[in-house]
């Protein structure tokens, strides 16, 4: 089900603020880049706000169109479900995102833990209990599935069974599709971060989808910049191992995509 998309390169650990355009090198420094003729736009955890994916999208669009690549590649963080009000909105416009043959782009859908967790329910309803207590029953209801106040273990397989049987194949499909981990040039893309000490082509699933204070307070040089969500943050974070995208869409109505192109970075919302 799941599976890394690599693209490999070197990797360094200094960075840019926000939307400034860096020098090849900086007192003999290196900065982390992507091969030439490449533009990558990340973008953070949704949420169900498929209202804020849709003018992510619109200003990916625009933004491309004004000053197109060679190739052009989408990389979503995870976590499009659960906790706002249309997880079903926002699956439906990536998988049709993703289906959308473009010459000139490339769509890699990373799994976010609540992806993980909705794929496990499916299998196993018993698991619905803790799912809702993250954020579940808001993807049930934008299934158009009517849920109690309260979910009692004897109603998990039915209400289960209702997600199965309104779900699209498209839906099942693109979740079952969904990447682990993306490395384009001196950046790697993933959910949640990496175990340091570890190496990226090692890391442990568990890790990539659910690691946090390990992560989020490690000064290490990963092997890469890594571009990454799952811990909500006020604003994009930029250090020199790791770039958070994670601004709390469903919240405070801010979704953040990072554009990384050569050696700039610029942030759009």
């Amino acid at each position: 089900m799941w599976k890394r998309f690599w693209q490999r390169g070197a990797a360094f650990g200094l960075h840019a603020n926000a939307g400034e355009s860096v020098p090849t090198s900086q007192r003999g420094v290196r900065f982390p880049a992507l091969p030439p003729g490449i533009r990558v736009y990340a973008v953070g955890d949704i949420h169900g706000r498929a209202d804020l994916l849709d003018r992510i999208l619109a200003a990916i669009d625009y933004h491309r169109g004004t000053s197109p690549p060679a190739h052009c590649i989408e990389v979503f963080l995870g976590d499009y479900i659960d906790r706002g009000p249309d997880s079903r909105g926002v699956v439906a416009r990536l998988s049709a995102r993703e289906s959308e043959h473009h010459p000139q782009r490339q769509i890699v859908a990373l799994a976010g833990n609540h992806e993980a967790i909705l794929c496990e329910v499916l299998e196993r309803p018993e698991r619905l209990d803790f799912w809702a207590r993250i954020g579940g029953l808001e993807t049930l209801m934008s299934y158009g599935i009517a849920v109690p106040t309260r979910v009692e273990a004897a109603a998990s397989k039915s209400l289960v069974d209702e997600l199965r049987a309104r779900m699209p194949p498209a839906h099942r499909l693109f979740l079952s599709r969904l990447n682990e981990s993306f490395a384009c040039g001196d950046y790697f893309f993933v959910h949640a971060g990496v175990r340091p000490g570890v190496p990226l082509n090692k890391q442990d699933r568990a890790d990539l989808l659910w690691i946090r204070e390990d992560f989020i307070s490690s000064k290490a040089d990963f092997g890469a910049v890594v571009v990454h969500g799952h811990t909500p943050v006020t604003k994009v974070e930029i250090h020199s191992n790791r770039i958070n995208l994670d601004t709390g869409a469903y919240i405070t109505n801010t979704l953040s995509c990072l554009v990384l192109e050569n050696q700039s970075r610029t942030i759009i919302h």
